[in-house]
């Protein structure tokens, strides 16, 4: 397996706007529960900016749009848009986008003893097991995702 040097960047994804002015939205003031709604919630709001909530990093942070099925089961979809950020160093576990022989994915990384593999989130998709040969690059480790709901 060969690690290769970040590659460039493209048209198919999006940069976090640097000197964005913040969005502030809002925010209930206590979680919204799953379960019986809590009478002690009084509405009161406080505001929320998703640049300051999603993104740690501003310059090592990007958004790409998910294509395809293969991460489901991460409760990654087609559409969602994730947050990756460049600047974390990616470990055992983490969603990451990385490139193998030039093709972008979405995947979870594996790292035991001398083994890399990439794993996706739904079963018609076997791990992706790294020989040697394979270009890997870890590009970044995804950190959120945003999702648009149905209505």
């Amino acid at each position: 397996m060969m690690f290769v040097s970040p590659s460039p960047i493209d048209e198919e994804f999006l940069l976090a706007a640097l000197d964005s002015p913040a969005m502030f939205i809002p925010i209930g003031a206590t979680p919204v529960s799953a379960g019986f709604p809590s009478p002690a919630e009084d509405y009161a709001q406080k505001r929320l900016d998703i640049n300051e909530y999603l993104v740690r990093n501003p310059v090592s942070t990007f958004f790409f749009t998910v294509k395809g099925d293969s991460m489901e089961e991460a409760d990654i979809f087609e559409g969602d848009i994730l947050v990756v950020d460049r600047s974390i160093e990616p470990a055992h576990g983490h969603l990451v986008v990385a490139f193998v022989n030039g093709e972008r994915l979405v995947k979870r990384l594996s790292i035991r003893d001398d083994h890399v593999m990439l794993l996706a989130g739904n079963p018609k998709y076997p791990p992706l097991t790294l020989k040697e040969g394979n270009e890997l690059e870890v590009w970044g480790v995804v950190i959120g995702k945003f999702k648009r709901l149905p209505t």
